[in-house]
């Protein structure tokens, strides 16, 4: 069965994934003389740096998310399909997938990555993800509802691993949630749950490397581990989680930390598509491509963002797995196939790193820019207006403005919901599991 896709004179390019480089390739490119159906598994965009937000009742889902068909309602050339990508036939080149068969004139995958467990089957199954909006939900859910238990558990052990939080992973996700789950302990939570002693509350973060914030600088990853310790977060530098059963997580040293929430923020690992030589992957699993995106062995394929591996003498493992190179990737190739149909030539991608930033609390965040590396207060208003003009629409800029200023002023977040997952047609809730059912 096929997919029902207008037949048109114009090449057909196939963009599979909406994120922050598919959604920037498909904006430039229909624009062009060319039929462009971006495939996604949801119907919406997702802003991925403010999921922790949406997990520690910050910011509404709504306010970091927005309707692909909104972005091309005016783009008569660009068709959108929500379904799931299960193969490729490069041979007759088509895409297999839950709606049908979908031919193309150019590939371009964009599907980005997925949590990595590392092969550890229990945190695979118990520890809580990030990696999407439903995920975030659930996050936030998880940890209300054990608040909400512990206020009837009568061992005082007990009450503690409900209350105590484990975060893996010391890169700006799992800074950004100690750091904020740290300030709700201290100001919102008590309020909250005036019955429990929230001195009993633990927020551990576990990082592997020297010290957090890996990917930045040394100036910015000594203030960040400050900025946590005064907040109250125990740092475990140098150790890592092997193990978590839902209620004991193991470190590498043997010890074991009574808690129902572990935050897996630890690692990526970047998302496959059947049908592909398995020569065009490098060994970390990424697509090797190059200086225009093309992936090894394939004319009409190309690969950009989280799964695709561009190296250089600069970057000899690739760029690294963040928003900034996929947006700059998407964006030169549309102009790239622009030029591949046209038959003429094309520009080799270079890579402008505009800096990295992470923020840990109020008034606390670390900014490592170019030319220029602070820290505190002024990073901080950095860090907002950055984020603020980078989600999409108007109106979810206006949403998450007044949700910042309402938590700054009151010294509040005021989404502390927990909602529920229900039965409906024998199918539960897209919040009731850790994995991102979609």
């Amino acid at each position: 069965m096929f997919a029902n896709i207008p037949e048109t004179n114009q090449k057909r390019v196939v963009i599979v994934g909406a994120g922050f480089g598919g959604l920037a390739l498909a904006q430039k490119l229909c624009k062009k003389d060319v039929q462009v159906v971006l495939i996604d598994k949801n119907n919406y965009h997702q802003f991925q740096p403010l999921f922790y937000q949406v997990a520690m009742a910050g910011l509404e889902p709504s306010s970091i998310s927005f309707p692909l068909r909104k972005i091309f309602q005016n783009q008569n050339n660009a068709h959108i399909r929500v379904t799931s990508v299960n193969s490729v036939d490069t041979n007759i080149k088509q895409l297999s997938t839950d709606i049908g068969v979908i031919n193309y004139d150019y590939l371009v995958l964009a599907m980005g990555a997925d949590t990595n467990y590392y092969g550890m089957e229990n945190i695979m199954k118990n520890a809580m993800p990030m990696k999407s909006i439903s995920e975030a939900i659930y996050l936030r859910n998880r940890v209300l509802q054990n608040f909400e238990d512990a206020l009837s558990e009568p061992d005082p052990k007990e009450r503690e691993g409900m209350m105590s939080v484990v975060v893996v992973g010391g890169g700006p996700t799992g800074v950004e949630i100690s750091g904020t789950l740290a300030e709700m302990h201290k100001i919102i939570l008590p309020k909250d749950y005036p019955e429990l002693d929230f001195e009993n509350m633990k927020i551990y973060l576990f990082q592997s490397s020297k010290g957090v914030l890996p990917g930045m600088s040394d100036q910015a990853a000594d203030k960040g581990k400050d900025y946590l310790e005064d907040l109250g977060v125990q740092l475990r530098i140098g150790e890592r989680i092997i193990d978590f059963d839902g209620r004991y997580a193991v470190t590498n040293k043997g010890d074991k930390i009574r808690t129902n929430n572990v935050v897996w923020a630890a690692g990526i690992k970047s998302n496959k598509i059947e049908g592909l030589n398995q020569t065009s992957y490098t060994k970390n699993g990424r697509l090797e491509v190059n200086e225009i995106s093309q992936v090894a062995s394939y004319e009409d394929i190309f690969a950009i963002g989280d799964i695709a591996q561009m190296t250089s003498e600069e970057l000899p493992y690739g760029h690294p797995m963040v928003a900034q190179p996929a947006i700059q990737q998407g964006e030169l190739l549309a102009y790239n196939l622009h030029q591949i149909i046209k038959g003429e030539k094309t520009k080799p991608f270079k890579y402008k790193d505009l800096g990295s930033m992470a923020t840990v609390g109020r008034n606390l965040a670390v900014v490592d820019l170019p030319f220029w590396r602070f820290q505190g207060t002024f990073a901080w208003y950095v860090w907002m207006v950055v984020h603020l003009f980078s989600i999409l629409g108007i109106k979810n800029k206006l949403l998450i403005f007044i949700n910042w200023v309402w938590n700054y002023v009151t010294y509040d977040q005021s989404l502390r919901l927990i909602i529920k997952p229900i039965m409906k047609f024998g199918k539960k809730n897209i919040f009731s599991s850790t994995q991102d059912p979609e």
